[in-house]
């Protein structure tokens, strides 16, 4: 499992959001905490590497700082791949609070740029002091709408999951029940089998506890709503983003995840 936690940050009350949740995951999983800070002129390094050192000591945390010139997305995998089995964590936007389409310019380049998927929290940019959930986390949703890019995140999803002690939670969505279509009964039926089949598998595959929901409507929608209801949970998903239009946005129903359903979100592209 992960050894490391490498948690991005620019000395903004937002870039800090993430650090309740990575210091639960560290203790959790008995991985180290690093804090990365990337600067971009060499006569602010001192100062920098003071407050991170200082904020690092609060947080029982290594302190990393470098001085980047140019591609701060490329700098942040550089050091992750650095030591083998560190996971990202990063809020999708820091110190300007301007996101630029779903994340952050930062946060969307180290998606789009990285293989693995990174843990990603849109800070509440109305209440700066508030933070992603430092309690336990009790489950990994992890949306499926039955084809192979949205499976493939299920063993690292199940991996995140075993090392937080969580439950596993499969979701599809169904168009609105009660629509008028024709068939809509026995789609449901049919989507329930879907993942109660996949909630089966991982059990007996992985040996770890998973359910299932179906839920109904617009899947931007349905999904956060409903996650919106588990605080206390992670979102496991692909981004879907094939295209270079779908990969700017990172799919519309991440997107839509990511911007309204409150927790934080494992993503990676497909």
């Amino acid at each position: 499992m992960y050894k490391r936690i490498l948690v991005p940050v620019d000395g903004s009350s937002f870039s800090n959001q993430i650090l309740p949740l990575s210091q639960t995951i560290a203790r959790t999983t008995g991985a180290q905490l690093a804090l990365y800070r990337a600067v971009g002129r060499h006569d602010r390094m001192a100062e920098a590497e003071t407050a991170l050192r200082t904020q690092a000591d609060v947080s029982g945390a290594e302190a990393i700082c470098t001085e980047v010139h140019g591609d701060v997305a490329h700098a942040i995998l550089q050091e992750a791949e650095r030591v083998p089995g560190t996971l990202v964590a990063m809020t999708s936007h820091g110190r300007s609070g301007v996101m630029r389409a779903v994340l952050g310019s930062t946060a969307l380049d180290v998606v789009r740029a990285g293989s693995k998927p990174i843990l990603v929290f849109r800070p509440k940019e109305h209440a700066p002091g508030s933070a992603a959930a430092g309690a336990a986390i009790e489950r990994v949703f992890i949306p499926l709408d039955g084809s192979p890019v949205s499976e493939s995140i299920i063993p690292q999803a199940v991996e995140l999951a075993r090392a937080l002690k969580s439950r596993i939670v499969v979701v599809t969505v169904l168009g609105p029940a009660g629509s008028g279509a024709s068939g809509v009964e026995g789609l449901d039926i049919m989507e329930s089998s879907y993942v109660q089949a996949q909630a089966a598998a991982i059990t007996k595959a992985h040996g770890i506890d998973a359910g299932w929901e179906v839920l109904h409507g617009d899947p931007a929608k349905a999904i956060p709503e409903f996650v919106r209801t588990h605080p206390a949970s992670i979102l496991a998903m692909t981004t879907r983003g094939r295209s270079a239009v779908t990969s700017a946005l990172l799919g519309s129903v991440t997107a839509a995840a990511l911007r309204d359903a409150g927790v934080p979100v494992f993503t990676r592209l497909p």
